[in-house]
């Protein structure tokens, strides 16, 4: 298990993340999603600490709580030091039946943090992220907010999810004239079917040096292959929960791709689509989820896939975004000067 550097941070994460959504169940979309018990959750995350993982992912809306609850009780029953692992949660969404249980206001973020501390039993959060877009509060107060919690040793680092480019890059460069803690990594959708983020994401985490975490990896499970083609299952995840949104005809060509690599290497499709994304540059960890053993041995499996160059092109083109303004523009108009830098960058030969 390949341990990476976390952004800019001196804090190193394994490539894979083990997330949490599936314990605990709940109501609504969480039934669906998953109901694991305590004891199903331990073996879980017995296991992913046995394979080499040391990052766990949660959120406080996860199984309206329980999610958070199960994991801090895991680490306790299993006994796992904490300076071994790296313990991330989230808050935005609705913890409450308040006006101010819900977003990103300094009210609501210092206590949902309190809360969360609880739940996990822990004195601190590795990695506190932002689970969404606020509309209702100034970006300024977020992020004098987590500043505080940082300032207090609630929180060690402090990360964003599901916010677009322009606004992490507003909430970086308030950090950094304030001298706040800033962002140090985004977690984001990015998929085989899901590739959206390389127009303007990525461009801006390579630019400022964040890590990205990868959830959703299989689409929702679509990307194991088992709701496509003959024997689909009607029954599972995907069929009961269609999350996150996907164009059908693009994600028919990508697994019809995948198959014949699958086969070649004897693994399953889903390692293909995981190693897939660990051979992506920008990628810092994937969050894989599970309801069984079984599937997380098979996705622990994809850190041993070594895709080949023409295995990968293949997979890039099947699964490449149409060009959009405007970066085809920037494309074009940008090639000369790519050209000239390209050629000032190698050794001068005599």
């Amino acid at each position: 298990m390949r341990m990476n550097r976390l952004g800019h941070t001196g804090l190193f994460v394994s490539e894979l993340c083990l997330g949490t959504m599936t314990f605990g169940g709940g109501t609504g979309m969480w039934r669906a999603i998953g109901q694991l018990t305590q004891t199903e959750a331990e073996a879980l995350i017995a296991r992913a600490i046995e394979a080499g993982i040391n990052f766990i992912d949660t959120a406080d809306v996860y199984a309206e709580g329980l999610s958070e609850q199960i994991t801090g009780q895991a680490l306790r029953n299993l006994d796992i030091p904490r300076e071994s692992v790296v313990i991330a949660t989230k808050a935005f969404g609705q913890t409450g039946p308040g006006a101010n249980d819900r977003g990103n206001s300094r009210a609501h973020l210092i206590a949902a943090c309190h809360e969360s501390l609880k739940r996990l039993q822990l004195d601190h959060i590795d990695l506190y992220q932002i689970h969404g877009f606020d509309p209702a509060t100034d970006i300024h107060e977020t992020v004098r907010a987590l500043d505080t919690l940082v300032e207090t040793g609630d929180v060690r680092y402090v990360g964003v999810s599901n916010w677009a480019a322009w606004q992490i890059v507003k909430a970086l460069g308030i950090a950094e004239c304030e001298h706040r803690a800033g962002f140090v990594s985004l977690q984001a959708y990015y998929s085989l079917v899901g590739r959206d983020l390389e127009r303007e994401i990525t461009p801006m985490l390579d630019h400022e040096g964040l890590g990205l975490l990868v959830w959703s990896p299989l689409a929702g499970g679509l990307l194991s292959g088992k709701f496509h083609g003959d024997g689909a299952d009607t029954t599972g995840r995907r069929a009961n929960f269609d999350f996150p949104p996907v164009d059908p005809i693009r994600a028919d060509a990508v697994i019809q791709a995948m198959r014949p690599i699958a086969e070649a290497h004897g693994r399953s499709i889903a390692q293909v689509a995981l190693a897939w994304l660990l051979h992506r540059r920008a990628v810092t960890s994937v969050i894989i989820g599970a309801k069984r053993l079984e599937q997380l041995t098979d996705n622990i499996a994809a850190t041993s896939l070594d895709l080949t160059p023409a295995e990968l092109d293949t997979l890039d083109a099947v699964s490449a975004l149409t060009q959009e303004y405007p970066g085809w523009m920037l494309a074009r108009q940008g090639q000369a000067r790519l050209t000239q830098l390209a050629s000032a960058s190698r050794p001068n030969q005599r």
